[in-house]
């Protein structure tokens, strides 16, 4: 019989396939005393070995879909598998407590992390070699155990993922090739897995709790990221209505297709701009294929998450030169270095806090640190002559935060200006705004700021108190909440009110809920995954900005998100 499994669509699109288990085997062991201590150094020895092939697979892989840059962590992973000290380490510890391979392995690689990470303030370069270790590790125990452990890099035919959750370093490993889809226990439609779903245009079921402990290795899971449903093991005729189901939402994308070299307007005529977000200059394909009239988010904090160390002016020089060239004069907001929270440099050490989503983070970081600050300014500056430059703030709760910001850009564009350096005199200077305080206070910030840019994700999470990486109130994350639209609403109209651009650059720019109320506040720019543009513009062109506006009017008078759903889903048809 069939087992019916329900989560929230992140991603659209049908897949059916066998399922791959992302889950971590079992990897305990008893602590034994044994005789033959020759036999188990030859067990270790075999296990690193086998490591070290594993690793070289994963690392030519890896090598081939990222590039040489991101494989380099996997070749720091072979050569702890090659280190003579860390095997004659264990192989002494097996010889003087006669114990079993898994226990002195254990006893060893705990004793080198552990000084690693004591070393880790002075050094942050040692953070990183005891995470390696850590790696290692359980890669070898795996062996010693005779324990397969899932590796998503060496996949090699058409799997649905089902994991509890999918990691950055999940993610950058797979091959849309061969993984046709994923589902997980945990996240939303704003968490990290369901956003690259959707660049890597597979579909995804996240939020489900119980994929992992019902879905086992090589079940056949029928995945529905249109409506957030996988059936486990389905009948004949179930694939049949679901192969049927892949193929028309296949041709409605044919169809979005033909739209990618026309304007993104209103059934009236009236011009919007949608823009896409990015991650790095590698994300450029798809927002030139999906047709962006420009770039509304450029994260640059995975510059700094891709490198070992503080990028080099230079080197951001070059990625943003790269963006601003690629979109040939499209607008294109770069968001100054985000990082804190879950965001961690491993050598960039910060405080330990008891909740750094409200602590030392994004701007924080870099009114405190103006030194990075100056370096990726600078860069920026550099690059501004190859486009249209738009630098948007992080995080910023108050008005002084801003202007010391701004006073920090004009310093460093008035040195380069001296030096001779070109640089271009039309840079926008705006806000994120994800604090609720910056979007109370949005018509004071409107006089000073060229733009707002709406960071929905964080905006709700902050208004509402709600993790939403937390299943426990995950129920709070409602992006139609009343309270939410109010504050949208505030800051589109404190913008237009002193002729200021108001952009979204959260998840909920492309949601087609949200999108028709938002056209009715006036929006300027939605940005969203390049992805969802067609979608979205296709969208748009049905929909009336007057009849909008009404339809945005009543949902702001709303009590509950659900009834602003009903009220979006009986006012505009599906696309």
């Amino acid at each position: 019989m069939t087992n019916k499994i329900t989560g929230i669509a992140a991603s659209n699109g049908v897949a059916i396939a066998k399922a791959y288990k992302l889950v971590d085997p079992d990897l305990s062991f008893e602590t034994r005393t044994i005789d033959d201590t020759q036999g188990e150094k030859d067990r270790i020895k075999a296990a690193f070995l086998s490591s070290k092939a594993d690793l070289e697979k994963i690392r030519a892989k890896a090598e081939e879909s990222m590039g040489a840059d991101e494989a380099e962590v996997f070749t720091a992973h072979i050569m702890v598998t090659e280190d003579p000290e860390l095997l004659g380490n264990i192989n002494d510890k097996i010889d003087s407590d006669k114990t079993n391979a898994e226990a002195a392995l254990k006893a060893v690689t705990d004793m080198f992390i552990g000084m690693f990470e004591g070393m880790a303030d002075d050094n942050p370069y040692m953070a990183e070699r005891a995470a390696d270790i850590r790696d290692v590790t359980k890669r070898v125990l795996s062996h010693l155990l005779d324990k397969e452990l899932p590796n998503p890099a060496l996949i090699n035919e058409e799997v649905v993922i089902v994991a509890q959750d999918m990691t950055p370093s999940d993610t950058a490993q797979l091959d849309r090739r061969y993984v046709k889809g994923f589902i997980t226990n945990v996240g939303g439609r704003t968490a990290h897995a369901a956003i690259m779903a959707r660049t890597l245009e597979i579909p995804a079921v996240v939020g489900s709790e119980v994929a992992t402990k019902e879905i086992n290795e090589g079940d056949t899971v029928i995945l529905d990221g249109l409506d957030g449903v996988a059936l486990v093991n389905p009948t004949e005729d179930e694939i049949t209505t679901y192969q049927a189901k892949g193929n028309r939402y296949a041709a409605k994308k044919a169809e979005w297709a033909k739209l990618k070299d026309e304007k993104s307007v209103s059934a009236d005529g009236k011009e919007f701009v949608i823009g896409a977000n990015i991650g790095t200059p590698k994300d450029l394909d798809g927002v030139i294929d999906n047709g962006a009239e420009g770039v509304g988010l450029y994260r640059t904090e995975f510059l700094y998450m891709d490198s070992s160390e503080l990028p080099t002016e230079d080197d951001q020089f070059e990625s943003y030169k790269k963006v601003l060239k690629s979109m040939d004069g499209k607008p294109v907001t770069v968001r100054t270095m985000d990082i804190g929270g879950d965001k961690h440099l491993p050598y960039l050490p910060l405080p330990e806090e008891e909740n750094p989503f409200l602590g030392y983070r994004a701007i924080r970081i870099s009114l405190d640190r103006d030194d990075i600050f100056r370096t990726q300014l600078r860069a920026l500056l550099r690059a501004s002559v190859y486009g249209q430059l738009w630098i948007m703030f992080p995080m910023v709760a108050t008005l002084p935060e801003f202007r010391a910001a701004r006073d920090i850009f004009n310093e460093e564009k008035a040195k380069l200006v001296a030096e001779g350096t070109p640089v271009s005199d039309d840079i926008k200077l705006g806000i994120m705004i994800e604090i609720p305080a910056a979007a109370v206070l949005a018509d004071k910030f409107a006089q000073e700021v060229d733009f707002f840019s709406i960071g929905t994700n964080d905006l709700i999470g902050y208004s509402m108190a709600a993790d939403r990486g937390n299943d426990r109130v995950s129920y709070l994350y409602q992006p139609y909440n009343p309270s939410i639209l109010r504050l949208v609403k505030n800051v589109i109209d404190s913008a237009h009110k002193y002729g200021k651009f108001a952009a979204m650059c959260g998840e909920m720019a492309g949601d087609p809920i949200a999108l028709p109320i938002l056209v009715g506040m006036g929006l300027d720019e939605f940005s969203m995954s390049a992805t969802s543009i067609l979608q979205a513009r296709s969208l748009m062109k049905k929909l009336d900005t007057k009849d909008m506006a009404e339809l945005a009017a009543k949902a702001v008078d709303a009590e509950t998100n659900d009834e602003v759903v009903a009220l979006v889903k009986s006012n505009v048809s599906a696309d």
